[in-house]
Parts: C-alpha cells; sequence; structure tokens
C-alpha cells in the first residue's frame, strides 16, 4: 500500500507540524521545513499556485483534493495526489492537514490493488489531531458522521472520555504506540454511526506521529476511512469462496440442500431453509416455471435449514417433509416468475401477507422475524426451488447487496444441485435398467442349487455393468454365467443387458464355452462399432470380462473358459478351497485375435462353486490375493445354507464403502442317479425304430410314467427315423428323467435338421412339425462325431 506523508500547516501556510513519512517521501525533514512556509517544496514556476493562492483555495473549501508537482530536496520534481482538509481547534482556530502520495507509486501498485485502499481517495476522511496526552486539539467536520461525537464533546477530551468502552481502550493503545515508535500505524474498528443507526460500519484509521522542527513529538494525527464497502466485499468474497468448498461436495440433492443453508447461517442470516420441488430429489426433469395458480398448491421438500438457534425452533417441517406453497404468499410469485424478493422489514402487521398462512404466521411472530429475502433456484432455465433467508436476532435489515449476496450463493448451489439431480436420473435409469435385465429367478433345474448376491456401488461413478445368469440346457445340463462390462452409468448397464441377451441366444445353440466367447467377442466388437456416431468418436463402452460354465449332473463334468475375467472359487464338499488355473483369455471387445480355451474339470457332488465379479475381491488398501483368501475362508463351510454363505462372502468391510459393484453366484452342483437315465446303441437300419419305440416304453413303465408313452414312442419314431435318412453310423438313444423328460438321439450327421411346412401332395417333412407339436421344446447341439436331437416332454408324476 502506498504510503501518505501528512504535515500541517497554520491560517498563513506555515509548516508547524511534520511527519517521518513526509521525509521520506520528500526528503526534508522535520528541523528543514517546521517553522518555514510549504512554499519551500514549491518549484518556482508560473504554472505552479504560489501559497497564498493555496491558502485561498483552502479556505473556499474545507476539503480540496487534487494533483500536485513538488520538489524533492534533492531537487527532482515529484507528481502528488494532494488533500488539505480544514481542521478547527478551540476559541474557533483553524489549521491546515496535508496528505499527499506519490503518483508514481499509485500507478506501480494499481497493478495489485492497493491503490483502491489508498487514504487519498474521494471518499470522507475524518481527521483527529491529538496532543501526547491523547486529547483532542484539532478535528474536521467530517469525523463527528463517523462516530457521532461531536466537536464541543470531542476538544480537549480523550476518547476514552467521549467514547468509553474496549474499543476506545484499543485505539488510545494504538496512538500510543505510534507516538513511541514514531512510525504510522493502522487499526480497524466497528461502530453503529448515528446517521445509519441500523447497519454496523468498518472504519480504518492510520495514526502518524507529527514532529516538530527539533523532532520533538507533538501528538498523533488520525486520519479515519470508512471502509464498509472494502470490508463487506471481502465478507463477501469469503462468503463464496466457502461456497466453492461447503456447496456441492457430494452428489446427493438434499445434502447439498443441507449444506446451502449450514453456509447461509450465520454468514448472512439468522434462519435459512431449502424447498426443493417434489420431482426434483429423484431426479425427474423441473418445469421452467411452477404453476401457482391452479387450485392445488406446488409441493416441494424441505432440503435443507439451518438457525442460530439449536433444533432449529423457527421450523414447522423437519428435513424431507413435504411442503405446500399457498398462491397467496410471495413465495408463490418467486416461482412464478423466476425473480427473487426482498422485504427489508417484513410486516407483521394483522392482516399481512403472513396470516394467509396462519402457522408460518405465528413460527414469524413468535421468533420476531423482521427481515427475509426469497431466492428462486434456477438452473438451465428450470426452477428447482426455492432458498429463503431471515433475520430474528441480528438487528440489521437485509439491503440489496446481501440479495445480490443471496443470489450469488444459491447459483452456485443451483448448479450443484442440478448435477446432483441429473445424476440420480442417471444413477436410478441405469439401476432400475440393471435390475430388469438382471434375472429374478435363477432356475438350476436339476444340474444345481443357486443363489445370488448383486449390491451396486454406492459411489459417485453409479451402477456398473455386472451381469450373471444360470441357463437350462438340453440334457439336464445348465449354463453358469458371470460378467462384468468396462465402465459404469446406463451405457454400462445398457451394455450388459445387450451381452447377457447376447449369452443366451449363444448358449441356445449348445455351443462349448471357449466357442460360444469367441462367438461372444465377436458380437460385443460389431455392437462397439454400430455405437460409434462419427469416424473420430470413441465406443462409450470400451471392454467386458466373462466367465461361462457349462455342468452336466449326469457325468459331474464342468466345462468352463474365461475372457479375461477372475477364475472360479470351487469348494469341495469337505471344504478344500481350489481356484483353478484357467487359461487367462483376453476380455471381450479388444480385438486381439487369440483365441480362447476350455478347461474341464469332474465336480463331486455337493461341490460349491462360486462365480463373481472383480468387485467382490478387490479393494484400494489390498492386492487381489488378500481378496480371493478372504472369500475363500467365508466359503469354506459348504454345508451352510447358500443364502447364508452368499450373505457372508459379500459382507462390506469396516468404514469401506465398495467402489465397484459386487457379484456373486453361488451354485450346489447336483448330480442325477444313474437309475434316472437310459441310453442305449442302435444300428443304422429300420428295424431300430420299432426296437426304440419298445425300449422307451417299457422304461417308462419302469419310471411310472406310463401316461407319455405315447408322445414319447411318436418322438422317438421321427428322431430315429430322421438319423437312419441322414446318417451312416450306429444311433444313441437315450432318456432321462428330471424336471422334464428328455429324449436324446445321437447320429453322425453333423448338420442340424431344419423345421419345413408340408404341402399337402408331399409325402415327407412333417417329422420335426410333429415333434414340434408333442414336446415343450425341441432342438440340437453338437458332439464329438455328430450331433444329438433332443426333445423335451413336461413329465407326469415326478419320480420318487
Amino acid at each position: 500500500m502506498p504510503e501518505s506523508a501528512v504535515a500541517m500547516l497554520d491560517e498563513r501556510g506555515t509548516v508547524v507540524a511534520w511527519t517521518q513519512a513526509a521525509e521520506r517521501l520528500l526528503g526534508y525533514s522535520a528541523g528543514d521545513v517546521v517553522g518555514r512556509s510549504a512554499a519551500l517544496v514549491l518549484p518556482s514556476s508560473g504554472e505552479t499556485p504560489t501559497i497564498s493562492a493555496l491558502i485561498e483555495q483552502c479556505r473556499a473549501q474545507n476539503d480540496w483534493s487534487g494533483m500536485m508537482t513538488v520538489r524533492h530536496r534533492d531537487g527532482r520534481m515529484l507528481d502528488l495526489n494532494h488533500r488539505i482538509s480544514t481542521l478547527r481547534g478551540q476559541d474557533g482556530t483553524f489549521r491546515w492537514l496535508v496528505s499527499a502520495t506519490d503518483i508514481g507509486t499509485l500507478s506501480r501498485d494499481a497493478g495489485n490493488g492497493s491503490v483502491r485502499e489508498s487514504l487519498l481517495t474521494h471518499a470522507p476522511i475524518g481527521i483527529v489531531v491529538r496532543d501526547p496526552q491523547l486529547r483532542c486539539v484539532w478535528v474536521n467536520d467530517t469525523i463527528e458522521s463517523h462516530d457521532g461525537i461531536s466537536r464541543d464533546r470531542r476538544l480537549g477530551r480523550r476518547i476514552t472520555e467521549s467514547l468509553p468502552g474496549f474499543e476506545a481502550e484499543a485505539l488510545e493503545a494504538v496512538m500510543q504506540q505510534a507516538l513511541r515508535n514514531g512510525t504510522t500505524a493502522v487499526h480497524e474498528y466497528r461502530v453503529w454511526p448515528t446517521e445509519d443507526p441500523r447497519r454496523e460500519h468498518a472504519f480504518s484509521v492510520s495514526y502518524f506521529c507529527l514532529q516538530d522542527a527539533d523532532g520533538t513529538t507533538l501528538g498523533v494525527c488520525c486520519i479515519s476511512v470508512d471502509v464498509t464497502g472494502n470490508q463487506r466485499t471481502r465478507e463477501r468474497f469469503a462468503i463464496l469462496s466457502q461456497a466453492r468448498t461447503r456447496i456441492g461436495s457430494t452428489l446427493d440433492i438434499m445434502q447439498t440442500g443441507q449444506e446451502l443453508a449450514d453456509l447461509a447461517v450465520p454468514l448472512l442470516a439468522d434462519y435459512a431453509y431449502v424447498d426443493l420441488g417434489e420431482s426434483v430429489p429423484f431426479g425427474e426433469e423441473p418445469p421452467t416455471r411452477i404453476d401457482t395458480m391452479s387450485g392445488r398448491p406446488p409441493v416441494f421438500l424441505r432440503a435443507g435449514q439451518a438457525s442460530i438457534h439449536p433444533g432449529v425452533p423457527e421450523s414447522s417441517f423437519a428435513p424431507g417433509e413435504t411442503v405446500f406453497v399457498p398462491a397467496t404468499l410471495p413465495h408463490a410469485g418467486v416461482l412464478r416468475t423466476g425473480r427473487s424478493y426482498l422485504e427489508p422489514v417484513l410486516d407483521t402487521s394483522p392482516g399481512a401477507w403472513i396470516d394467509h398462512d396462519p402457522t408460518r404466521a405465528q413460527k414469524i411472530r413468535e421468533h420476531g422475524t423482521h427481515s427475509l429475502m426469497i431466492v428462486p433456484i434456477i438452473a438451465r432455465r428450470a426452477v428447482l426451488g426455492i432458498a429463503l433467508f431471515l433475520r430474528t436476532e441480528d438487528p440489521v435489515p437485509f439491503h440489496e447487496d446481501d440479495l445480490l449476496l443471496a443470489e450469488e450463493l444459491v447459483t452456485r448451489a443451483a448448479l450443484s444441485l442440478d448435477n446432483a439431480r441429473q445424476y440420480t436420473r442417471e444413477h436410478t435409469a441405469a439401476l432400475a435398467l440393471q435390475r430388469n435385465l438382471l434375472p429374478h429367478r435363477l432356475m438350476g433345474g436339476a444340474a444345481v442349487e443357486a443363489a445370488w448376491r448383486y449390491l451396486p456401488a454406492d459411489t459417485e461413478a453409479g451402477v456398473g455393468g455386472d451381469w450373471f445368469d444360470v441357463i437350462p440346457l438340453s440334457g439336464a445340463r445348465v449354463a453358469l454365467v458371470v460378467g462384468d462390462v468396462v465402465g459404469h452409468g446406463i451405457n454400462a448397464a445398457a451394455t450388459m443387458g445387450r451381452l447377457r441377451t447376447a449369452v443366451r441366444t449363444l448358449a441356445d445353440l449348445e455351443m462349448p464355452p471357449d466357442e460360444l466367447l469367441a462367438r461372444l467377442d465377436g458380437t460385443f466388437q460389431r455392437l462397439a462399432e454400430a455405437d460409434v456416431d462419427a469416424a473420430d468418436q470413441a465406443p462409450t463402452v470400451v471392454g467386458a470380462t466373462c466367465l461361462y460354465a457349462v455342468y452336466d449332473p449326469i457325468t459331474r463334468r464342468c466345462t468352463m473358459a474365461r475372457a479375461g475375467h477372475p477364475p472360479p472359487a470351487i469348494i469341495d464338499p469337505q471344504g478344500r478351497v481350489t481356484f483353478p488355473d484357467l487359461p487367462t483369455g483376453s476380455p471381450l471387445g479388444i480385438g486381439l485375435g487369440v483365441p480362447f480355451e476350455a478347461v474341464e474339470l469332474e465336480l463331486p457332488e455337493g461341490t460349491l462353486l462360486a462365480l463373481y465379479t472383480d468387485g467382490l475381491i478387490e479393494a484400494r488398501d489390498h492386492d487381489i490375493d488378500v481378496g480371493m483368501r478372504r472369500l475363500a475362508a467365508a466359503l469354506a463351510q459348504p454345508d451352510r445354507a447358500l443364502e447364508d454363505l452368499c450373505t457372508r462372502a459379500t459382507q462390506p468391510r469396516p468404514r469401506q464403502a465398495p467402489s465397484d459393484d459386487v457379484t456373486l453366484l453361488l451354485v450346489r452342483t447336483r448330480s442325477l442317479n444313474p437309475a434316472q437315465v437310459a441310453s442305449w446303441t442302435l444300428p443304422n437300419d429300420r428295424t431300430a425304430v420299432r426296437s426304440a419305440r419298445h425300449m422307451a416304453a417299457r422304461q417308462l413303465t419302469e419310471w411310472g410314467l406310463e401316461g407319455l408313452q405315447d408322445p414319447t414312442q411318436l418322438i422317438v419314431s421321427e428322431l430315429v427315423t430322421n438319423a437312419i435318412r441322414h446318417s451312416t453310423g450306429p444311433i444313441g438313444l437315450r432318456l432321462i428323467q428330471h424336471q422334464v423328460l428328455t429324449c436324446e438321439v445321437f447320429d453322425t450327421d453333423a448338420n442340424s435338421p431344419r423345421l419345413r411346412h408340408a404341402r399337402a401332395i408331399d409325402e415327407n417333412g412333417r417329422g420335426l412339425f410333429l415333434v414340434t407339436q408333442l414336446s415343450r421344446r425341441w432342438g440340437t447341439r453338437p458332439e464329438s462325431g455328430g450331433k444329438v436331437i433332443w426333445a423335451d416332454l413336461d413329465s407326469a408324476p415326478s419320480h420318487g
């Protein structure tokens, strides 16, 4: 800050007091100038006013400022911005106080803002000159408007005598410091001026030690400047700075509303609350304007409230409660127009608008609410709600600058609220989409008993692309699937749904796991390419992992392959846990072209098989191996119920929220009793048809399924006939009794049959049509050396 030089002149223009700051600026010591005319520092130029002209100018104006060129002691010229103020003493005497600042210094400091702090601005300044005993000896007229003390009460008295109190003692302490050190001191204080008793003012006072010719201290000069505007500007910036860190700390809408209320109290208001449209906390799109003139008043939710009093006694509502806004309140006008409302002095007289809502009126009168501001919360031209600011204990009414500050706070909060609203909408949509796409029931059939857990990550990233499935296959087998799309949000959830559908479609083609993953990889890449709208646009989802396994309860063999996914956990009936060494495979959609490999394992009956996503085993504070060991420990009790094991395995760690979705598919394997399976090998000739019919009928009788003999014999006849017609090797026939009755016919022809619609004159082509009519479903699957055609029939009485 540029330093001001201060000197005092008598009525003839003679220097009677000098300061060290003046010596530093002009080079003259007190001994050089005190007692001499001020013309000493004026250059001898026709353009420079004489000292007599300056005196006449000072007599004509009590306060005069301008620019003047003066002479430094070394002879160089300085351009000074000066101010001359008239001081009055007892018995009508007067003096002039001159304060000056180098214009060059002001120009250099303008870039960093110091110039606005200069005492030589055009704002009125109050001046008091006190003797070494701190008694007032000279004073200007302006100072009375600062503290309300008249000249008569001030002259001859110390400040502690004319304005007793703690602040006066503090001011005198600063004056004494200036007298002792002979330097300039600065102090700020606050008072309630008589001219503006409702508003607290801040003053900055500079204290200059005045010296006579021999350097003796004559007293202290106090120059007071009203810096209320600057003070409030600093306070305003401080509040707005806090808003950047305190509002919008999360993507929770209700918490953001509470943060706005918490910041406003007590910095701006004694009581504040935030009401949001009832649909906003659920992420729905708000209206551009809210209709307040219809018969039904608008409905809001109290999102946040704060008070200087514990428990917020001013409020009739708790956070989260429904709030109605009658059309007769100014709140409704704010919602309708989108413009703020300021009532500096709240009208609480009978019949005022507050009486249109008796509950609010009672609270307002009970707590002495006397000033009010209502600010609409607007984002992208849509009204999200309103924020109210009230004063009760603070006697100062709200002013226009308070409203501007409130509007800036609300504008910042509105951005955070709208971001939170959009996040909530996307998060809710993604979660709903994901839950709708995931299976609601798992049908393990005769192959497995299944249970599962899906825990969406409770983080700002949103839900992810985890999926799982249990898919019934032919021959009592079952497919087990777990996958994880890279990324979070609605794009990941949508991609998950498409991949799950693709897996189910490919599973119906009865592909082995390695071939299915290869086909799924190609499908994923095509889906990603189709999502690119422009050549330079990157796909929204960049990859996925998957584990696909097929379990056969007849052979108790499980074939599995994975595409970059964590290996399954296998827990044998004795509780031993292993993670099989499966070839990792590359994630789907990466396009590496590396073939997938399948591994076949034999599983004892009652084996637990755990398929999961990496969210279950990964954490920021430990390696994956630690997570896998924790999972193994949780599952090493295979005799417990699957639901209990799922709960144990997915129990969150204390004080650690999941950073990714957690998915666990847990199955316990079953096996079919050999008595539930009957198989035969038939010759490839026409005698095989009659033999197949008789063997099937006899087996159904043993199983107590005589009611299925006729449709089963017809199906067996058609499938064996078809095998004889299209293959050359031996023919296999197998019946499986489980939830359904399955008929399977094996032949050496790799080509799958095709259902045709035979015409009335055709002799062939009706076999598969008949199978379709008699069975629940039918299909084919490839087998080593040929294929299997199968058909399922709904069972009559189940086996014992």
